[in-house]
């Protein structure tokens, strides 16, 4: 039994040691750890070759997926950048106040939020914190800030990546439709009501993180004889007025509406409401707080590039800048205007959601890539590729062509960008999610151990090891896997299944602990050495990886007893009826 264990564990002990130990790039390390789930498979688990192969491919087939979603959200907002209109978005917040706590809420809250919701995958980071260098921040100051400021958004990352990929997809590919048919959902309803949940912990737990952000910030790059919260709890109205503001919306659009939407819908609706709070004179701070004179700075505060050095405006609303690459914003682009391509989206997504002859037809054979028992398997796979958001999003960055009046040479910039960046999470999810697929499948073909999957054989024993605790832990269990893969997404389809398994095994409400799930997948982003690496990268700061991973375990930590305080009392008091 206990050889039984590791060897169920070996692929994920893989991905620990290369990516954490050895702090190799995950385009290197997944395709070993597949190498390894494949042996363990064939001679652990007797998977014939054909069932190896048909899991990998619907891994690929997976991973496809999700990167068609990638890469019209990364579109989309180089579309915006090429234009100047991303530019104008930024603008919009910075010229409200040019001191730093606000710009923190504004900017490393509200805007990194809403790039989660839109983007996903590590984009919101790499964005906010040259903006915020712009603005005269630290670098190491921006990617704290822009790191911990969009940790609630990232269960939805991507329009719902993480929760319609990473949790209704293998949960549909892998055998548990029986046991969720068992508790009267669909697939894809379960999936619904473990985003509702994940929203319920991050709306009691994650409604405070702008003051946190704030918090780390003038504590951490303040007066550094005087270290002291005071200057933080002089905006704290503000940032728990702007924690609400965003939570509310975003809790009603995961209980109401989608799981697609609460990031996009919360940045959007809070961020509106804020922003007119404070062009009225509200919640504005009495004291003006900014950071120490630039003289005082230590050396690891500031990397290859210079606060200010991009020409970002600092409270001047006449200076137009160019951002990545793109053109500066003409002064007559209204706010509007530079929003409507996403607002357009939520209006796509809507309407192909919310109206059933356009989702009936954009739902037909003819706009499904499907291939069923892969190889005379039992395993399926398919790609809907014009119902997932990546096809929205690419009609969305079209139609922003003429939106914006953009030359043939902005739009060959945006494509090409995008394209550029698709190549690394190319490699790397097409083989982690191979991997998980031949874990998951490893229990499902004729002859397969009595033990069940390599997923089903971890859960039992993690849910033995913890018994009845195993709630306050099932946040951790994802952050790690989030912190391992830098994906919130690849660590849903790796822990999914199993946390639903150790679930079932205990007894436990299954939403209420995937849910947490979730919740950890996205808090271990805070973490995730790629995230770091590459927010580091856009400030000229890379090097200084450990310095920001040690900082962010502080909320790495609140996040993580809280969640799991609020997953004790869901499952054993306040619902323990819950499926």
């Amino acid at each position: 039994m206990v050889l039984e264990i590791v060897l169920a564990a070996l692929p994920l002990l893989v991905v620990a040691v290369l990516l954490v130990g050895l702090l190799w790039p995950a385009t290197r390390a997944m395709p070993i750890a597949w190498i390894v789930a494949l042996g363990v498979g064939f001679f652990a688990w007797n998977m014939p070759p054909n069932w190896l192969a048909a899991a990998s491919i619907t891994g690929v087939m997976t991973a496809l997926e999700i990167l068609w979603i990638v890469f019209g959200a990364l579109l989309l907002l180089y579309t915006l950048m090429q234009a100047g209109a991303f530019d104008r978005i930024n603008r919009g917040f910075a010229t409200i106040s040019d001191d730093r706590r606000v710009q923190i809420v504004l900017l490393g809250f509200f805007l990194a939020t809403f790039i989660e919701g839109a983007a996903g995958f590590g984009t919101p980071a790499a964005v906010v914190a040259p903006l915020l260098l712009g603005l005269g921040f630290p670098a190491l100051a921006a990617v704290i800030a822009a790191i911990i400021g969009h940790v609630i958004a990232v269960t939805y990352g991507a329009v719902g990546t993480p929760i319609i990929v990473g949790i209704q997809d293998p949960l549909a590919s892998a055998g548990f439709q029986d046991e969720i048919a068992q508790g009267g959902y669909t697939v894809p309803e379960y999936s619904t009501e473990v985003a509702a949940w994940a929203a319920t912990y991050h709306t009691l737990v994650g409604f405070v993180m702008p003051l946190f952000a704030v918090g780390m910030v003038v504590y951490f790059f303040g007066d550094r004889d005087e270290r002291s919260l005071s200057p933080a709890w002089e905006v704290a109205p503000l940032c728990l007025a702007s924690g609400i503001a965003f939570a509310v919306p975003y809790w009603l659009s995961a209980w109401f509406f989608t799981a697609e939407f609460p990031s996009l819908i919360g940045s959007m609706v809070g961020g509106a409401i804020i922003v007119s709070v404070l062009k009225a004179g509200y919640l504005l701070p009495d004291s003006h707080w900014d950071f120490p004179p630039r003289s005082e700075w230590p050396d690891h505060w500031v990397g290859t590039i210079e606060p200010g050095e991009n020409g970002a405006t600092t409270g001047r609303p006449d200076k137009a800048t160019a951002t990545d690459g793109g053109i500066p914003s003409s002064p007559e682009m209204s706010l509007a205007r530079a929003w409507s391509p996403y607002v357009l989206v939520v209006v796509l997504l809507v309407v192909t959601r919310a109206v059933d002859p356009i989702s009936s037809f954009i739902n037909r054979p003819a706009f499904i890539v499907e291939w069923q028992e892969i190889l005379g398997t039992g395993i399926s796979g398919s790609i809907a590729w014009m119902n997932v958001p990546g096809f929205w999003l690419i009609v969305s960055a079209v139609l922003a062509i003429p939106i914006f009046g953009m030359s043939g040479g902005q739009v060959s910039a945006a494509w090409r960008e995008a394209a550029e960046k698709i190549v690394s999470p190319l490699i790397a999810l097409v083989f982690v999610i191979a991997m998980v697929q031949v874990m998951i499948n490893s229990g499902a073909h004729p002859g397969a151990p009595e033990g069940g999957s390599m997923i089903v054989v971890l859960a039992t024993a993690t849910a033995d090891l913890l018994g009845p605790v195993y709630p306050a832990v099932a946040a951790l269990i994802g952050a790690l896997g989030a912190a391992m893969a830098g994906s919130n997404t690849v660590s849903n389809i790796t822990f999914g299944g199993f946390q639903f398994e150790a679930a079932q095994q205990l007894g436990l409400p299954t939403q209420i602990i995937v849910g947490a799930q979730a919740v950890g997948g996205a808090i271990g982003n805070l973490v995730a050495i790629h995230n770091v690496v590459a927010a580091l990268a856009t400030v000229g700061l890379v090097g200084q990886e450990g310095r920001v991973m040690r900082l962010n375990l502080i909320p790495l930590v609140y996040y993580s007893i809280f969640v799991g305080f609020w997953a004790l009392l869901f499952s054993y008091v306040l619902f323990p009826s819950a499926f």
